[in-house]
């Protein structure tokens, strides 16, 4: 484990003790390559909004590991479903 993957523990327990959330409820490597696939094929402001989004979907009962894998679909073709219009 590097310092990097240290220093996002200690954030989520951090700001998950704050919002009532513990940490392993918190899909971080999900999240993490959602955002990176959004950031890199649709736009960088809609990578934190998005992670956001999906937020409310898993609080409303979505299953994080299938909000995560139709999102990042979602924006690995993003670029293809522009051409198509």
């Amino acid at each position: 484990m590097g310092p990097m993957r240290e220093e996002m523990d200690a954030w989520l327990a951090a700001a998950g003790a704050e919002l009532g959330v513990r940490p392993e409820e918190v899909p971080a490597t999900e999240l993490l390559d959602v955002a990176r696939d959004v950031a890199h094929n649709v736009l960088r402001p809609g990578a934190p909004v998005t992670a956001y989004l999906m937020g409310l979907a898993v609080g409303r009962g979505a299953d994080p590991a299938e909000a995560a894998a139709k999102i990042s679909a979602l924006a690995l073709n993003w670029g293809n479903r522009q051409d198509q219009s």
